[in-house]
């Protein structure tokens, strides 16, 4: 049992299973618990019994610095400097599946600024058009990363900036001293993601939005980044047809066999069941636009309102 492990305490609120809200009411709580297969993933607001966790949360800050509630988060709240490693996100996908997270000590916040924002989904969800509809929507305020790649360059290149090019040495050399989140060949080139990259569009003032595959998470879900991350869900099978056979018709897509679709939907299901307990919150893409607006009005709320945040990012 968990209270046995030292994990659940007298005292602790057990906010959501699975996900769901479990709301004041024990039986609730019960119910959720008995319908569960597989892994339980519960959110926890700890009781201290000795400090508020304001407390202690202040006694672990440095005594010239004084937070405020608007203020970011990260700003002048690091007392010491931590030895970084990288995830190496190639080699962790087998690991992810096999890994349960228990318990996560978690604190409700003022509103503050998320960093950036964390599109995860299956290939041929709409991830990648939900994101282009935001930087499109108010280029001022929405930024994204410019990708590196080895492959030689092209006069769409120089144009549009599309990518960052570098030799194949430098690009290997890098990815070894551990300066990419994700990386990956195709058809004899590398291509990858710059951590430094992320922090230039920060430091540009702009809310950067990355669509990443979910191994990333492991690397971007801490104070460094303050992510606010959005798990985009396929809709059934035939609801999915039906929006591919629309945007062939209206030019927009390419025609997906059934056998893609299902590996959407199949893809889609099992992301959730890995890495569900990172999610902030779920939308299931049955309608592009719909989805775009219940995005669009969740980023705005989002300024505005208290957040649940692992206790790590607090102190």
């Amino acid at each position: 049992m968990i209270d046995q492990q030292g994990l659940l305490h007298v005292g602790d609120i057990i906010k959501e299973v699975n996900g769901r809200e479990v709301g004041d009411d024990p039986r609730v709580l019960q119910e959720m618990l008995q319908e569960a297969s597989g892994g339980v993933v519960l959110k926890i607001l700890p009781s201290y019994q000795d400090q508020l966790l304001e407390e202690k949360r202040k006694a672990f800050v440095k005594k010239d610095v004084v937070l405020s509630p608007a203020a970011n988060l990260c700003t002048g709240m690091v007392g010491k400097k931590k030895k970084k490693m990288m995830y190496l996100t190639t080699k962790n996908a087998d690991f992810d599946r096999h890994e349960l997270l228990i318990y996560e000590e978690v604190a409700k916040v003022p509103p503050f600024r998320r960093k950036m924002l964390v599109l995860i989904g299956a290939p041929g969800v709409g991830r990648r058009s939900l994101k282009n509809k935001l930087l499109v929507s108010d280029p001022q305020h929405y930024g994204t990363t410019v990708p590196y790649t080895s492959r030689k360059p092209k006069s769409a290149d120089r144009e549009n900036m599309m990518y960052a090019l570098t030799s194949r040495s430098k690009m290997e050399a890098d990815i070894k001293a551990g300066l990419y989140l994700e990386h990956g060949e195709y058809d004899g080139n590398l291509y990858g993601t710059k951590n430094d990259s992320i922090h230039e569009v920060v430091e540009a003032g702009r809310f950067c939005i990355l669509d990443v595959n979910p191994q990333a998470l492991k690397v971007l879900r801490t104070s460094e980044f303050l992510p606010y991350v959005v798990f985009i869900k396929a809709p059934e099978f035939e609801v999915l047809k039906a929006m591919n056979r629309s945007g062939v018709e209206a030019g927009v897509t390419k025609h997906r066999t059934d056998a893609e679709l299902n590996r959407t939907v199949d893809e889609s299901g099992k992301i959730q069941r890995v890495y569900g307990h990172y999610f902030d919150l779920t939308i299931v893409n049955d309608d592009l636009e719909q989805a775009y607006r219940n995005l669009k009005s969740s980023l705005e709320k989002l300024k505005g309102a208290q957040q649940w945040v692992p206790v790590g990012w607090v102190f």
